[in-house]
Order: structure tokens, then sequence, then C-alpha cells
């Protein structure tokens, strides 16, 4: 979940095509989605977007379907890429809503956080952000009890065979292992640099895998032996892997809160605000790991398990 903000870097040729495509597209309807609606007009969809990993969509369809619910029209812009695109898409005015983890999302506007704040408290963090964002006129609601943050697993033969059981553990064998992740984690400061700097673990190679089911199938094959994963992988319940310890506490508090944009704020108000906040009160730690288990390894449909999800904690009444 974590990252460095690129919004002070100059823009890439595919982050500036990326833009344009979501500004073509802002004249576009919104997906389908819980609730019905008629044609909204022109520029009045709450553009609700994703980060590129399953968890991240899976909340912004949750998110998406409490606004179409409420009577919100929605245009959906999902996977559109991590951190470093998604924010300078939200700053821009082209993204309405994301799904957003409160440690990462605070340290990539402000770098110098873990310095001045105790990235562990919840409230000085939220707090910060809402203060951090405030002049992109971004706003951060109240963040649900379910929280998300960066882990790294080994097999579980891999575990016993090396006796591994915290991060700490891992310092002395880490130069014989391979360690996969998100291409951008040897520039994160809660991925591979923050391994090195908290813990001195210094790995053999790092191998970059985007996609969670390629980190998945590496690390089964044994391409890799250390997978980035993340603290509600469906993956856990099973227990096929091991997550290691993060006994430092190298990780921020990652709660999951939506960020919202004042012109979203502005046009559907409470009508808007309570509808995320009912979604942030009724999701903890358990319903996010279960349906991350649903979607990653019982292979469900994310607008299906979302749709559930929000029937089963009463969140789908009519349209208004």
């Amino acid at each position: 979940m974590s990252g460095v903000s690129a919004v002070t870097v100059r823009a890439p040729r595919w982050l500036v095509a990326a833009f344009l495509t979501l500004a073509a597209l802002a004249g576009c309807t919104s997906g389908s989605g819980g609730g019905t609606q008629a044609s909204p007009p022109p520029g009045t969809d709450v553009v609700v977007g994703s980060f590129n990993f399953d968890e991240s969509k899976l909340l912004a369809e949750i998110y998406a379907q409490a606004l179409e619910y409420a009577g919100i029209p929605v245009r959906r812009e999902f996977t559109l890429g991590p951190r470093e695109l998604v924010q300078p898409a939200m700053r821009q005015g082209l993204v309405d809503l994301v799904p957003e983890y409160l440690g990462s999302a605070l340290t990539s506007v402000r770098p110098d956080a873990a310095e001045q704040l105790d990235l562990s408290d919840r409230t000085q963090v939220l707090a910060a952000l809402r203060t951090a964002l405030a002049p992109w006129q971004l706003a951060v609601l109240s963040p649900a009890a379910a929280s998300d943050q960066n882990a790294f697993a080994v097999t579980r033969a891999t575990a016993q065979r090396l006796r591994l059981r915290d991060l700490s553990d891992l310092a002395a064998v880490a130069p014989r292992l391979v360690l996969g992740g998100p291409s951008e984690c040897p520039q994160r400061p809660y991925c591979l640099r923050g391994l090195e700097r908290v813990y001195g673990i210094q790995v053999r190679r790092f191998v970059p895998l985007d996609s969670a089911s390629q980190r998945a199938t590496a690390l089964e094959e044994g391409v890799i032996d250390i997978e980035v994963t993340f603290t509600t992988d469906g993956r856990v319940a099973p227990g096929s892997f091991v997550l290691l310890t993060d006994d430092k506490h190298l990780e921020p508090v990652e709660s999951v809160a939506p960020v919202v944009s004042r012109r979203a704020l502005q046009r559907y108000g409470a009508r808007l605000t309570d509808a995320l906040r009912a979604v942030s009160a009724a999701l903890d730690q358990r319903s996010l790991s279960f349906l991350n288990w649903r979607v990653s390894v019982a292979g469900k449909d994310i607008h299906s398990e979302a749709q559930n999800w929000l029937r089963r904690h009463g969140l789908t009444g009519a349209a208004r």
C-alpha cells in the first residue's frame, strides 16, 4: 500500500496519456452497479477510481455501488495504476473518489511525516492527511475499522526450514533469497527501502512482479523466496504461506478511508457522505480478508461480491 508521491516529478508519457484518456472519458455515463439510474446530466458523475490490485478494485466497487444505491450517478475508472498515477489524477480533478490507506497516503504527500508523527497513531495520521490534502480540494472521510498493511510472506516450507517467524529473523538469511514485488517496491519507504533501513535486510535479488497472482505463482514455484503481499491477503486463511511479523513496526497504520473531491461533496452533500460513512462503519478487518479470499482464491466476481456484501449489511436500499 505504501508509496512515495510522484506529483513533483515530471510526468512520463504514459502518465500524460492516462490523464488524456480519463479526460476524454469524462462525458461517459456511469457503469453498471447496484442501483438503476436514468442518464445523468453531463459532468455530474462521481468518478470512482482504484489502484491496480484486486482489493482496491473491490473497495472501489463497494463504495461505487453504495453511491448508486443512494441515487448518485457513478463512473468507474478502476485499475488506474499505482499511487504515483492515481494521486496526481485526483489532484488534477480527474477522479472524485479513491479508497485510500491512511499511512501510505500521508507519507506519499508528506515524506517527512515519519520524522514528525507517530505513524501508528490513527488519529494523528488522519488529521495530518486531511491537512495535507485540503489544498488539493480533497477530503478524507471517516476511516473504516478495516486496515491493510504491506506484508512479506514466505512459503510454510521456507519458514520451517529457515526458522522464520519475524522480519528480524529474515535479516541473516536474506542475502540468499529473492524478493518479488511491485515494480515500485525498491523506491518505496515501506517496501524494500524500509526493509533495508529498519531491519538491515539485503536480499540477493529483486524481481518486479506487478500482478498479485504472478507473485503468488512465483512464490509457490520457487522463482522467488519472499513475496510482497498484504495483511488482508485472502490466502492467509488456508495457511498456504506465512506472513512474517513486522516486529520493529516498519509499517504505518493503514486504515481504509475514502478520499473524496470537494466538487463531489458540494454537489451531493449529505447523500454522498452518509452513503460512504455507512460503508466504512460496516467494513472491518475480518470482512475485508474474507472478501479478498472470495475474489483472489475462490475466483468470485468483484461486482457480485461487493453487491452481496452491501446486501448483508443492509446498505442496498432502493435508490432515491
